[in-house]
């Protein structure tokens, strides 16, 4: 297999592992609520939103010192012992405890900072500069199926269930568990890949425990894997503060902000419109479906459009935004204000328009889509501008994203539905033009460099 084709099936790979993983990290993440109000325990006193608030509050923290464990085990490790604290995790609510349940929460928000920058380091590594726009495509596309089943499962399995049983529960769990150890196992499959200059070095092992993304030729004897940890710190450190991720960090924020809204907000704000009838609730996971099929159609429509694409990737993020925009003003007038805030029987209230569940379901759609767009396009020129320091780099947009996720969901709990609608308006507005700046200055250096190799 040529070197390209062998990078290429470790993207595929990549996208499987984490397909697997995230149907099932996601359904439980979706369902953990409701099991959580039917376990009929009295010495269990979780809470599905507080645990959702450690883990994003653990995962900003903790990917500042993910690139220094990275570069300490690698990133093939540094994936498969993360996704078992992510099995972990859902293996606890087979018999769940209060303890364990909160334990397991800040283990995950540690191993999801891990996670993800080893996988933005996988993805910078098996890339190109004329590949990394289709590996990112064709990642995420592969990534957002695990939205499509999960929520499929969801509706299928539980439509018209009053009540969870604990048999009903741990059945369900136990397979969740299972999916997600086979989506770990799965990064075992991926290869070195091979360098340019020595293509024949077909033979090598899988990825090596340590990382020198620099082209230096000093080895790994030379350099202590403490020193190896503490100088991934330094560079996340510094490239936080670097004009190109200054100006990108608007960008990434705003994938935080609308990442909590079509994740948690919005499904919520369907189930709580009465308006839609007895199924309201169920629309939750058919509304789950509809953003996954927009993220998946983004990633790979992107992903195979790559080479075609003669104008950079400010068409695609100015595609996110016009689409998430009609999706904010849809949602606006089909959708009442007091929708995120209402108690469990739901909102009678109607917004501006009589409420229709075909423009709900469409405005779920355009979600994912728009997603798509700006998050391929971000791993694109992260990995693009930040060749050489992927790790920590993708480690730092992990940490801008996950802190604006959590600020998300920390006004989500207060804050009227069109008041979170303006917030997103405003940041994605203010996001797009910082990424058309930051493409204009990533192609200006790429053709610098071009000149300087004539």
């Amino acid at each position: 297999m040529s070197p390209e084709g062998k990078a290429l099936l470790n993207i595929v790979i990549l996208g499987f592992g984490f397909m697997f993983m995230f149907t099932a990290f996601q359904t439980c993440g979706n369902i953990e609520q409701t099991v959580i109000k039917n376990f009929n325990s009295s010495e269990f006193h979780g809470s599905g939103y507080t645990s959702m608030s450690i883990i994003y509050g653990v995962f900003s923290a903790s990917n500042l010192i993910a690139p220094s464990v990275v570069a300490v085990i690698g990133p093939q490790l540094s994936m498969f012992f993360s996704g078992l604290l992510y099995s972990g995790y859902i293996a606890m609510f087979i018999y769940p405890y209060t303890w364990s349940f909160y334990t397991a929460s800040v283990l995950v928000g540690i191993g999801a900072a891990v996670l993800w920058t080893a996988q933005g380091n996988v993805l910078a590594i098996n890339s190109t500069d004329s590949t990394i726009g289709r590996n990112s495509g064709i990642f995420w596309a592969l990534l957002q199926f695990s939205l499509f089943f999960g929520n499929l499962y969801i509706y299928f399995a539980w439509h018209g269930h009053v009540h969870i049983t604990d048999e009903d529960r741990q059945t369900v769990f136990i397979s969740l568990t299972v999916i997600s150890l086979v989506g770990c196992f799965l990064f075992f499959l991926i290869r070195k890949p091979e360098p340019e200059a020595a293509p024949s070095e077909t033979s090598e092992p899988l990825l090596p425990t340590e990382i020198s993304e620099s082209n230096s030729t000093t080895g790994p004897s030379s350099v202590g894997l403490c020193s190896q940890a503490v100088d991934a710190f330094v560079k996340a450190c510094k490239l936080l503060v670097t004009k190109e991720m200054l100006l990108l960090s608007i960008s990434i924020a705003y994938t935080g902000l609308e990442l909590t809204f079509y994740s948690g907000v919005y499904g919520t704000c369907i189930g709580a419109m009465t308006r839609f009838g007895q199924d309201a609730k169920s629309l939750i996971g058919v509304s789950g479906i509809f953003i996954g099929m927009g993220e998946i159609l983004g990633g790979g429509l992107f992903g195979m459009l790559n080479k075609c694409n003669r104008f950079g990737r400010n068409p695609v993020v100015l595609l996110g935004l016009i689409t998430h925009f009609v999706a904010f003003y849809l949602i606006f007038l089909n959708i009442a204000s007091d929708a995120p805030l209402a108690p469990e029987a739901g909102t009678d209230l109607q917004a501006y328009i009589n409420p229709s569940v075909g423009v709900a379901l469409l405005c779920s759609f355009l979600l994912g889509l728009g997603d798509s767009c700006f998050n391929t396009q971000l791993l694109s020129i992260i990995g693009f501008m930040f060749r050489d320091n992927s790790a920590p780099a993708f480690a730092v947009f992990k940490f801008i994203q996950s802190i604006m996720a959590a600020l998300a969901f920390l006004y989500s709990n207060f804050l009227p539905l069109h008041w979170q609608l303006l917030i997103l308006v405003l940041v994605g507005f203010l996001g797009s033009l910082s990424f058309f700046v930051s493409e204009w200055l990533a192609e200006s250096s790429r053709l610098d460099s071009d000149y300087d190799s004539i």
